[in-house]
């Protein structure tokens, strides 16, 4: 059966680009007779807030959406992030990492002084300073103190070959059966975090292990992510997950061409509603 679900932060307001993407999500699971499912991303519990989660339940029930409960929460999933990372850990795919941003931008720009660093889906693509010492008196638990870093060759060593299919659209058009290399992980994406040491997992990790607790089998988000999937399929080989299908779509943006971000509450759902605009006229200004 086609699943499918909408996947915000409890971090402030949702806005137009919120609506669009929860809308398209619901509609697409009617029209295959499928299921909308709600997940609340709250990993973050430094900037997470109760009103915030409240207001997201308030902004899409009036849009006039529905799903069933009960509604996962990371937060309480936390144990399971934490046994995932202690599998990678013990198969010496993940390694501690203490580095600052500013030593990470300050290392990848050392080869070619004065040259831009390499860009990935997370920012400057980790130099693999701490790689090297990465098996050396490693404990029998991953630490706490640190970041932990998915050492890519290692995780790509077995197949020279990856692939997704794309039911949307990629930022250059991108479509239908998507394929990458394990060469391309390696040198453009490089070694992500898998774990923050500030919240004991990050984005990635929680998504794939998120979307197979919940048997998705369509994932629907903004293009913005499109790139993010190749991390999440190597992530579902390593971990013996299923691949959903995924449909990336338009992002909505200002008219300046900026994409819409939770600071721009000017275009919060909230706000259209505290003016008197209906339901019907959201959904007219977002969907095509």
């Amino acid at each position: 059966m086609f699943r499918t679900r909408f996947a915000p932060s409890p971090t402030g307001p949702l806005h137009l680009g919120h609506a669009y993407s929860a809308l398209l999500a619901h509609d697409m699971a009617v029209q295959q007779q499928g299921a909308f499912l709600l997940r609340i991303e709250d990993i973050d519990q430094s900037r997470a807030r109760p009103e915030w989660e409240d207001q997201i339940y308030d902004d899409l029930a009036w849009l006039g959406l529905t799903w069933p409960a009960p509604i996962m929460k990371q937060s309480e999933r936390l144990q399971i992030y934490k046994d995932t990372l202690q599998t990678l850990w013990d198969r010496n795919l993940i390694y501690a990492c203490r580095c600052s941003r500013k030593d990470i931008a300050a290392a990848a720009s050392a080869p070619q002084e004065g040259a831009d660093p390499l860009i990935g889906p997370d920012g400057v693509v980790y130099p693999g300073t701490c790689r090297p010492n990465a098996i050396k008196n490693r404990p029998d638990a991953p630490p706490t103190d640190a970041a932990l870093r998915l050492d890519m060759a290692r995780a790509v060593a077995s197949h020279e070959t990856f692939s997704f299919q794309e039911t949307g659209q990629g930022p250059q058009g991108e479509h239908g059966r998507i394929n990458f290399t394990a060469d391309q992980m390696i040198h453009e994406i490089g070694d992500i975090v898998l774990a923050r040491r500030d919240m004991g997992t990050s984005y990635h990790l929680s998504v794939v292990l998120d979307d197979a607790a919940q048997e998705i089998t369509d994932v629907v988000r903004g293009q913005d992510l499109f790139e993010a999937t190749k991390i999440h399929i190597v992530l579902q080989t390593l971990l013996n997950l299923p691949h959903p299908t995924y449909h990336h779509h338009d992002l909505i943006r200002d008219e300046h061409g900026k994409r819409l971000a939770k600071r721009d509450d000017a275009r919060a759902i909230s706000l259209y509603r505290a003016e008197g605009r209906s339901r019907k006229e959201i959904r007219n200004m977002v969907m095509p």
